[in-house]
């Protein structure tokens, strides 16, 4: 007892203010532990106690043997008919071994629509575990421009195999897109993966303003919105170019679709001009000029001569399209030109094109701006497969290039003109939307 007393005064001596302030805190928790505990033990005797009972419901199990069921094994595999396809070849792509569904799509009158007229049908086949067919399910264009397509299907069903063709209209799906020009227009929207369809229409609207062959630089940039057609998730193909802009040189030029009420809808910049002129650019959607208009050697005689007109390369089937509304007024064989075909427009101006594989179009048939009338060939004197186009006022030659450029659009009409602000506010917003998607540039 004597040395635990020593031994105490000693660490008082030697720690004083650490001693007393541990024996603080040890009073101080004891109290409020004290404080804390003391009322509830008072009133606890005080607390009423209710006994409840509830009935409780079993939930329902699953029979053991359902869940010892296995799962059924589909496999979807999908491709494109071929040019020297059979049912045999096709279903062997698919991943199907099935001699009754084989016999079944030789056989039905539906089913043999698969292999008539264009290739390339989109074809989905789902089969089971042992290589049977389930379903098959063939989606297609019609041969006709209709706004539907066409549904096979085929599957089987507890009464066996059992095939229709169907029409289904399309689901139409808005797409955004970008690119920058590298060395050229056609160039740079095959790196950003536009359509050939949509890019042709791009070009096509933007002609009368940039001359796609002269004017363009490198760090050109394009946006674009248009139409997607879906047959049930799957494009089938691609519609209407609905707005777009083309910054050439640093200037930006803007254009979108719009459709007044009760009358033929149309393109527009967006302060409301339109964008239809008299004359498109070029007779070909897809071309170069292999040879301008003016002095130059001609390729076969070597003179030095005037070339009256604008030769479009193209390879052979080339659709050639009217450049404006107007009457036939020569379909047939002109010497060196080949076949040739002259349409006469309105205040005495007039189109030729040459050198035609085939004239699709008679004397006296009126034709409208873009509609085809014929394909490129290389008949009379020619070196190669060409479109060769002149354009004539009162009878004299004038450059071609520059006919889209004669003529201005007409402005929208007052009663549409908030219908269209709206409209286009709307299309400014896509726009730049597709200017943040740069998907790739053209080397």
């Amino acid at each position: 007892m004597n040395r635990l007393l020593s031994t105490l005064q000693l660490a008082v001596q030697r720690h004083p203010k650490r001693l007393v302030g541990a024996l603080g805190a040890l009073l101080l928790g004891t109290g409020v532990t004290a404080f804390g505990i003391a009322p509830l033990d008072d009133g606890l005797d005080q607390i009423p106690v209710r006994q409840l009972v509830e009935t409780v419901q079993p939930a329902t199990l699953v029979a053991q043997g359902a869940l010892d069921a296995p799962v059924p094994f589909v496999l979807f595999r999908s491709d494109v008919t071929r040019r020297d396809d059979t049912v045999a070849t096709l279903l062997q792509r698919l991943g199907v071994n099935d001699s009754e569904a084989s016999a079944f799509l030789r056989q039905h009158a539906a089913a043999a629509e698969l292999f008539k007229g264009r290739v390339g049908k989109l074809v989905m086949a789902e089969a089971d575990d042992q290589q049977r067919l389930v379903r098959l399910t063939a989606r297609w264009l019609p041969s006709d421009d209709s706004p539907t397509y066409r549904r096979l299907v085929a599957e089987r069903t507890d009464n066996g195999m059992q095939a229709r063709v169907e029409s289904a209209e399309f689901t139409t799906a808005v797409r955004l897109s970008s690119g920058t020009i590298r060395s050229s227009l056609f160039a740079a929207t095959d790196a950003a993966r536009l359509p050939d369809s949509i890019a042709s229409q791009l070009a096509d609207l933007f002609s009368a303003e940039i001359d796609f062959r002269r004017d363009l630089r490198a760090g050109d940039t394009f946006s674009v919105v248009y139409e997607a057609l879906e047959a049930d998730g799957e494009v089938l193909k691609y519609g209407r170019l609905l707005s777009a802009e083309f910054v050439n040189q640093g200037k930006a030029h803007q254009m979108m679709w719009f459709e007044e009420p009760g009358q033929k809808g149309g393109y527009y910049t967006f302060d409301g001009q339109s964008l239809r002129r008299a004359f498109l650019a070029s007779p070909l959607a897809f071309s170069r000029v292999s040879s301008g208009y003016g002095m130059r050697f001609h390729p076969i005689s070597g003179d030095r001569k005037p070339h009256l007109g604008v030769d479009f390369a193209a390879p052979t089937g080339t659709p050639v399209r009217s450049v404006s509304d107007g009457v036939v007024s020569f379909a047939g064989w002109q010497r060196g030109y080949g076949n040739v075909i002259e349409i006469q427009h309105r205040q005495n101006k007039s189109t030729l094109y040459a050198h035609l594989h085939r004239i699709d179009v008679r004397k006296g048939q009126r034709v409208e701006q873009g509609q085809l009338i014929g394909q490129v060939g290389s008949t009379g004197a020619s070196t190669g497969p060409h479109l060769h186009f002149e354009f004539k006022v009162a009878g004299a030659h004038k450059d071609p290039l520059t006919i889209a450029r004669t003529s201005e659009g007409q402005p929208i009409g007052a009663a549409s003109r908030q219908v269209f602000q709206q409209a286009a506010q709307s299309m400014r917003l896509k726009l730049a939307s597709a200017a943040t998607i740069v998907q790739a540039s053209a080397d």
